[in-house]
């Protein structure tokens, strides 16, 4: 008689792709570790620091609040895009446009107000995001009320992280369900909604998913960066309050918007096609626009760029033309935005 031993090996998990990371996102719950810089501000005085560059006025931001706001350069041009966080005697920023902590200590650095701390990466903090139709059954486990209570903007104390101080915020970058967990222990927070995740049919996700999640709800910037842009061709001059003109950093620099001027623009083409930054767009072999960026080819139906268009080429619907990879025009069409229905908006919180 002859025996037989079978070996078995075990197979990895396949690693996951971008258009897995989407697919969570657009229909579970996807988590991530914030990387940018957090600031934290103390000081009596520290909304009146932050009014010194935020184009926004402070004066009506409610204690345990988010919002979002841009802050400019000398020039008027845009540096970044900043959450604002009022936490007990608190302030926090956190970039969501790409900034590094060089160019942040060197800006926030012109501003210095006596009385006032700014501390970028305050040891032993950080944050950990969730986003998606589900992500408010996550969220529901690391507060100790009804998820529905938690209304967007609003930020509250948690309890979800044992022995820590940790603090939650419904506030997103997808379109979906967003929440933002800021702990003084990240990676026990990081991995305690890991595992409410996964407990939800999701899963952490990586950068390009999330960035196609992104530019597809119209924040497509958090990815590309303002380059050269005016407030008026990123589309950012609704984040301005124009009655402060003259009262905050690069304000003096700041000429209103009009409809006769270039705009960030989303276009849409086929499946496959590629476009390097600085391509010209064109309409009937006429350069009406340069691409800026395109966002990661996670949506298995189309490809989704963005371009500074002159007027009046970005209005939706019409269709122009730029070189790419594969060799040759390929066709874009100009989009609306965002370009996708979010699951969130017919997904209610239970």
């Amino acid at each position: 008689m002859t025996t037989s031993t079978a070996t078995t090996t075990a197979t990895a998990p396949a690693a996951r792709t971008a258009a897995d990371d989407y697919a969570t996102l657009r229909t579970a719950v996807g988590a991530y570790r914030v990387t940018a810089p957090l600031v934290r501000l103390t000081g009596d005085d520290r909304l009146t620091f932050l009014d010194g560059f935020l184009a926004k006025s402070a004066d009506y931001v409610e204690p345990d609040t988010v919002r979002e706001a841009l802050a400019l350069n000398a020039d008027g041009s845009p540096f970044a895009i900043l959450l604002h966080f009022e936490l007990g005697d608190e302030s926090w920023l956190l970039p969501r446009t790409t900034v590094t902590d060089t160019e942040l200590d060197a800006y926030l650095g012109q501003f210095e107000t006596p009385g006032v701390t700014v501390e970028i990466r305050p040891e032993g903090w950080g944050a950990t995001a969730f986003e998606g139709p589900l992500a408010w059954s996550v969220a529901a486990g690391f507060i100790d009320f009804d998820i529905s209570g938690l209304t967007l903007h609003a930020l509250t104390e948690s309890a979800g992280v044992p022995g820590a101080t940790a603090h939650l915020a419904r506030v997103g970058t997808t379109g979906e369900y967003g929440y933002l967990l800021l702990s003084d222990a990240p990676g026990a927070a990081h991995e305690a909604v890991l595992a409410a995740v996964a407990g939800r049919g999701g899963a952490e996700v990586g950068a390009e998913g999330l960035a196609r999640v992104q530019a597809e709800a119209g924040m497509g910037l958090y990815a590309a960066g303002f380059g050269a842009l005016t407030a008026g061709a990123a589309d950012v001059a609704w984040m301005i309050d124009w009655s402060r003109t003259g009262e905050f950093h690069g304000s003096d620099g700041l000429t209103p918007p009009t409809a006769a001027d270039p705009r960030l623009t989303a276009l849409a083409a086929p499946a496959g096609s590629r476009f390097a930054p600085g391509t010209p767009v064109t309409a009937g072999g006429r350069p009406v626009g340069t691409v800026l960026y395109q966002a990661p080819a996670a949506n298995p139906d189309e490809e989704l760029v963005l371009a500074v268009l002159d007027a009046p080429f970005w209005a939706p619907g019409l269709d122009l033309a730029a070189d790419g990879e594969p060799d040759g025009p390929h066709p874009l069409r100009t989009a609306t935005l965002p370009r996708v229905v979010a699951r969130s908006l017919t997904s209610k919180i239970a």
